[in-house]
């Protein structure tokens, strides 16, 4: 095969690795603008904390998918925690979206800190097997990246399960068209409220530990992916879980791409110009309307 086709095989396989990374958190950060309103730039953050709670729990001798799994949990319980004394008071006061952005900028920044006082700003990696990479006609695959990219499916195929087929799931997506006629039908806003975030936080720490699979745990490496984040939820069209998942792949597949042309340090700019491009000729994106 051509040396120069083998590569761009190669990137685009790793972009489907990263994009399913993407879609995780991209699905988290939709869900709680399309129900709650909340453009949650320390969603990243919460990414990174979900990575650093694996590590943790990885590295006190728990399995590493079990780790995941406590690393999810403790990342909701904060997820929860800033709901009831950030969220909740901010939206019965009628807060306005640039007041909401400013707090959760700073909220981002009081996570990061945090984790860099309490484990420092050095470079962490989960206690691993080494696992060689399959070789498919000549296409390395790492085998943590086909981990990633299986968990992540699996973890779609719940979420589709939960919002079509769940009363809580219809309850959602009743919210999400309209809170106020959804409150006087009788559905419980709060409780809808509640399993919103449960279900982000799950997810976006889901995917911060599979990041971790692939990369170095570090303090700001949720932050770098908040842009892309952004971007596949505009590209899908903002409140749209499928479009998201749909748009995280491409960003992921675009970016990993870019670097046959262009040098690694550029990837962000890829996600920038696609937002900018969507936003100025398609703003609704590519699929309307909500979940």
């Amino acid at each position: 095969m051509d040396e120069q086709l083998l590569r761009l095989i190669q990137l685009t396989v790793n972009g489907i690795a990263l994009g399913s990374i993407i879609a995780l958190a991209a699905v988290g950060l939709t869900l709680t603008y399309g129900i709650l309103r909340l453009s949650n730039f320390a969603h990243g953050d919460f990414m990174t904390l979900g990575a650093y709670l694996t590590w943790l729990a990885n590295r006190s001798g728990v399995n590493i998918w079990l780790a995941m799994v406590l690393g999810a949990g403790v990342t909701v319980l904060g997820m929860l925690l800033c709901e009831q004394l950030l969220w909740s008071p901010m939206r019965a006061i009628r807060a306005t979206s640039t007041t909401l952005i400013i707090m959760s900028i700073g909220l981002a920044l009081f996570i990061r800190n945090g984790i860099i006082l309490i484990w420092g700003g050095s470079n962490q990696s989960y206690n691993l097997p080494v696992v060689a990479a399959i070789d498919i006609l000549g296409i390395k695959v790492p085998f943590f990246d086909l981990i990633v990219v299986a968990l992540a499916f699996l973890a779609i195929l719940g979420l589709h399960f939960l919002l079509q087929n769940t009363k809580i799931g219809k309850a959602m997506r009743a919210v999400a068209d309209n809170v106020d006629l959804a409150r006087v039908s009788g559905i419980n806003v709060e409780r809808v409220v509640i399993w919103t975030w449960v279900i982000a936080g799950s997810l976006t720490a889901l995917g911060g530990g599979m990041l971790g699979l692939t990369e170095a745990v570090r303090p700001n490496m949720g932050w770098f992916l908040i842009l892309p984040m952004f971007a596949s939820v505009i590209l899908g069209g903002i409140g749209n879980p499928y479009g998201a998942i749909a748009g995280a792949l491409v960003i992921g597949v675009a970016q990993e791409l870019s670097t046959f042309w262009l040098p690694t340090e550029y990837k962000l700019a890829v996600a920038l110009l696609i937002m900018v491009l969507v936003l100025l000729l398609r703003p609704q994106g590519l699929f309307k309307g909500t979940i």
